[in-house]
């Protein structure tokens, strides 16, 4: 008996050391040959790079109002090889945070990742009311979110900045390397249950710079309201609207029709409401385009404004008859006659026995038609000009067809003439944190002696003998310019389908102002003095109130 019970104590006292042996050998190989390998996978698991973004610059509106800026948020991650119950906190955190837990438990039970996004950019109370629960793997960290808190003002202009605060559209786009800050870093140390212990090897961000633009709000947001009630009277497609200092080439407001919030862009660019029409769109500019053609006969002395012609209501060219708008006997007509009239059949006259294809195709490259104006702003278009030039293409291009221009092309030559025939790179951005003010280019286009002659004939189409008489504002002199263009399609001039345009000039004794207002398909109406003059005189006088602008003539 005795001798069995010797035999289990051995063979116990045996196993005993086989097992401290195994234990010694496997502490002995950690110790050596994993040692590497464990250390760096604990360093892994208990030290967390986090990058810490910069908050982007804000942008400031010419009065110093916000347009866009960032707003605070706290972002939400985790650590997969930490948390122990993936499912519980992914149902707590999903309850706080809004989200579907079902998506969110894959990514916390998948412990391959050492890192993943709970939720970026959550609202600080949601991300406090989770940290309050102490869910072991879980960390926050302070970031922002960008807002617009004018939400349609600019909307289009404004673009926007995607959610790691990179500028994907408009200004943003355009400004992003100035609005984007450096970002920093730092080493989150934890305890084997997650906790934060310390921070260390923390580098700060550094914040972007902010931007100030020539907009104001106000003057921008009254321009959106005057075009949706243009667009709703007219049962328009859209509308585009735009407010120049044509001393400066600032652009006080540049509006479009249907807006959207900014706030919402991806829904906006889902519905295809996003362009900057004023920009990247280009169109036929009709009648506007004859401040061309008479610019040009004026300059090279072959014309006055008091030369007249004996006009048919009727011409051809080539093989096309062009006729004036309004039905009429053949008269004797001024070149300023012409120009208030809007007579096509006197523009083409014109061009055809005075200036040619040689001289107008000088002219229109001298005003800037076919090039880009440098705007600052991202995908803006140089417009197009005819290819080559057919016998009938001397009948077209005086009266501004067969050509396309975009919006602020033709607003800026227009405010070359308030500005004394010198023309001024129109711009957004006023200067940029830090940065001496934008100095825009400049060159003359016509003489001033010519400027003077164009601006008082432009005085006559806002009258009761001109086009646009329903541009006229009390108290001030108006100067400017309709036009009504039949849009081309593939297969030609599309029928009923017109963009009126009107763009003037004001107190145009002395431009403080340059509006441009195109309206694209109009309906019920389609002559730019009847759809798009009034527009222009809403726009103006709300303007020339605000901005103080002094009347300079008697109130009829």
């Amino acid at each position: 008996m005795s001798r069995a019970v010797n035999s289990r104590v051995r063979f116990l006292l045996l196993l005993i050391l086989v097992v401290f042996g195994a234990l010694l050998a496997r502490a002995a190989w950690i110790q050596t040959v994993r040692a590497a390998s464990l250390s760096r996978l604990a360093t892994a698991q208990t030290r967390v790079p986090v990058t810490l973004p910069a908050g982007r610059g804000t942008i400031f509106d010419a009065m110093g109002t916000p347009l866009a800026l960032g707003e605070q948020a706290t972002t939400v991650f985790a650590d997969p090889r930490q948390i122990v119950h993936p499912k519980t906190d992914a149902i707590v955190a999903s309850r706080i945070l809004g989200l579907k837990w079902k998506q969110l438990y894959p990514q916390l039970a998948d412990r391959s990742h050492g890192f993943v996004y709970v939720e970026r950019k959550a609202p600080p109370a949601d991300a406090t009311a989770l940290a309050r629960k102490n869910l072991t793997g879980f960390g926050f960290y302070p970031e922002e979110r960008r807002v617009y808190p004018q939400r349609s003002v600019a909307a289009p202009v404004l673009g926007f900045a995607g959610v790691d605060n990179n500028g994907l559209a408009g200004l943003e786009l355009q400004l992003n390397a100035v609005l984007t800050g450096k970002t920093g870093e730092e080493t989150v140390v934890r305890d084997p249950l997650g906790h934060v212990i310390s921070i260390e090897n923390e580098r700060p961000a550094r914040e972007g710079r902010n931007v100030f633009l020539t907009l104001d709000h106000t003057i921008q947001a009254n321009a959106e309201q005057v075009l949706r009630q243009t667009v709703a009277k007219w049962g328009a497609k859209d509308a585009t609207a735009i407010v120049l200092d044509p001393h400066t080439g600032g652009v006080l407001a540049m509006a479009m029709e249907p807006g959207y919030d900014a706030n919402a862009f991806p829904a906006a660019a889902a519905k295809g409401l996003q362009a900057n029409h004023a920009v990247s769109d280009v169109y036929e500019p009709g009648s506007v385009f004859k401040i061309v053609t008479v610019a040009g006969a004026l300059s090279d002395h072959l014309v006055t404004p008091q030369t007249s012609f004996v006009l048919p209501y009727s011409i051809r060219v080539a093989d096309r008859v062009i006729h004036d708008a309004e039905i009429r006997p053949t008269e004797r007509m001024t070149v300023a006659q012409i120009l208030q009239r809007s007579s096509n059949v006197g523009a083409i006259t014109i061009a055809k026995n005075y200036l040619g294809e040689a001289r107008l195709k000088k002219w229109i490259s001298r005003f800037g038609f076919g090039k880009p104006t440098g705007i600052d702003f991202p995908g803006e278009s140089a417009g197009l000009l005819p290819s080559y030039w057919s016998g009938s293409t001397i009948g077209n291009v005086p009266i501004g067809q067969g050509v396309s221009v975009t919006a602020i092309q033709l607003a800026s030559v227009y405010a070359a003439i308030a500005n004394g025939g010198v023309w001024t790179q129109p711009h957004l951005v006023d200067h940029v944190q830090g940065d001496q003010p934008f100095r825009p280019r400049t060159r003359r286009i016509v003489s001033t002696h010519v400027d003077r002659q164009l601006l008082s004939m432009l005085k006559g189409v806002v009258s009761d003998a001109g086009t646009a008489a329903a541009a006229e504002i009390p108290g001030y002199t108006v100067a400017g310019k309709t036009g009504t263009a039949q849009k081309p399609g593939p297969h030609g001039y599309v029928p009923g389908k017109y963009v009126a345009t009107f763009v003037g000039m004001v107190p145009a004794s002395n431009p403080r102002l340059v509006v441009l207002v195109t309206v694209d398909e109009p309906k019920l109406a389609i002559f730019g003095g009847v759809v798009a003059a009034p527009a222009f005189a809403q726009i103006a006088s709300f303007d020339l109130q605000y901005l103080e602008v002094p009347p300079d003539q008697p109130v009829k």
